[in-house]
């Protein structure tokens, strides 16, 4: 016989034959934050065989069956052109450090590279930047 979990199912253990029920929820805070501890917990029990949810052991956990986590790699930048990766610096600017072809002004790549507000170079030297842009 096939073991019953859900409100209404039948018992089925040690072939009981009772019709499984649900606790009254007591302290339940849901008004405050839903779904409350009280309304999430086990509840169910069995009026026939004395059953009650809360003390079956709890399933054994299923094994992984995704690929293991690897740090993700950045991708290379590319020099012939402006090219950058960006990181969050403070609540209002962001960091874009990056290449550029040696043959472009330092004003062409700002352009690329501005931020909302603007923003200003930290480091720009032979092909490579770092540059502060004020994004709010």
């Amino acid at each position: 016989m096939k073991l019953g979990y859900c409100e209404g199912d039948t018992c089925g253990r040690d072939g009981c034959a009772g019709i499984l029920d649900l606790h009254k929820v007591e302290n339940c805070s849901c008004h405050i934050n839903p779904p409350c501890g009280a309304c999430t917990s086990p509840r169910g029990f069995c009026p026939v065989c004395g059953w009650e949810e809360s003390e079956d052991p709890p399933p054994p956990p299923e094994p992984y069956k995704g690929t293991p986590w690897t740090p993700a790699t950045p991708r290379p930048l590319d020099p012939t052109k402006v090219d950058w990766r960006y990181a969050q610096h403070t609540h209002f600017t962001m960091i874009k450090e990056g290449v550029y072809p040696l043959h472009m002004s330092r004003e062409e790549v700002e352009r690329e590279v501005r931020g909302t507000f603007g923003g200003r170079f930290e480091r720009f030297k032979d092909g490579h930047f770092k540059y502060i842009a004020y994004t709010d």
